[in-house]
């Protein structure tokens, strides 16, 4: 999706990648972290252990495939040789991975109060306006020369 989008109005594609790459193994680190600080949690929940598995589920496997990348040309040729159906077999895993996180999620005792889901639906809506807002005010500052208007003969009918 980063590809087509950045292709499509000309931009840097390496980067847009990195930057995707980037904050989604950033998000992987800072979910847990937000999460516990939104619900206030305390008692049992160790951030340390939390870190840790986090660390193997999802930094691990980046490292590995990195090592087998540049070390493995054999296994390469041999991936992309079956290419398709390792696409489907990753499709598979993904689909289990996502079932089995949703069945261990309503099969434990976790009691969530409509109050505080409504709460943090509101904190992100109203994070995601300010910050769209903020955006909006500085492309104004900063591009006040440029016209925002589509001329007339540029338009599409």
């Amino acid at each position: 999706m980063v590809h087509v989008l950045t292709d499509a109005s000309g931009g840097d594609d390496p980067l847009a990648v990195i930057n995707a790459a980037a904050g989604n193994m950033i998000g992987v680190f800072l979910s847990p972290v937000l999460i516990l600080g939104y619900v206030d949690m305390t008692g049992d929940t160790q951030v340390t252990d939390v870190f840790y598995k986090s660390t193997l589920k999802v930094l691990l496997p980046v490292v590995v495939g990195q090592i087998v990348q540049k070390t493995m040309p054999k296994f390469i040729a041999l991936f992309n040789k079956y290419k398709e159906y390792v696409k489907k077999a990753q499709e598979y895993a993904l689909v289990f991975i996502v079932y089995t996180v949703f069945c261990k999620t309503f099969s434990k005792d976790a009691v969530s109060l409509f109050g505080e889901i409504f709460l943090m639906i509101a904190f992100v809506f109203l994070f995601l306006i300010s910050v769209m807002t903020a955006a909006w005010f500085t492309m104004r500052l900063l591009f006040r020369d440029c016209c925002l208007e589509i001329p007339v003969n540029q338009r599409r009918l």
